[in-house]
């Protein structure tokens, strides 16, 4: 994880569990998983994907991604760097990530980026994205 701005009380730990999302949400669409990927997501989660496409529930957010999987995500892969933590409240941390595309293998490709925002909260479940936006860019972001 290269330099991360931090931006109010965020203890070691709670960095590691809110990075550890972003890790297991990167692992879930790169191995083509919309369950794994679904269960990053708090239960009553809303999304807005890449498309512009509001999801509400994790639920939706994982009936959504099993198709779009299998058909045109199915060879896209990316590499997530968290960029910036921000705490907008004990156990609320809202989350920039810059997405970078990747072969199967990790390595950086040619293709659209991403910038998302996760805001991350702890709930009853551990650690779970509950409101997020994610937009492709064509150029990668400054920070």
């Amino acid at each position: 994880m290269g330099d991360v701005l931090v931006v109010g009380e965020v203890s070691a730990e709670v960095r590691a569990a809110v990075t550890g999302v972003v890790a297991e949400l990167e692992q879930a669409f790169n191995a083509k998983d919309p369950v794994a990927l679904g269960e990053r997501f708090a239960e009553e989660a809303s999304w807005t994907n890449a498309v512009g496409r509001r999801l509400d529930g994790r639920a939706a957010i994982t009936e959504s991604s099993a198709p779009a999987m299998r058909g045109f995500l199915r060879d896209s892969f990316a590499r997530y760097e968290v960029v910036k933590l921000l705490e907008i409240a004990p156990g609320v941390i809202a989350v920039n990530v810059r997405q970078t595309p990747t072969d199967a293998q990790g390595t950086p490709v040619e293709g659209p980026h991403g910038a998302a925002l996760y805001v991350v909260a702890r709930r009853a479940d551990g650690w779970r994205i509950v409101a997020g936006q994610n937009n492709a860019i064509d150029e990668p972001s400054a920070g």
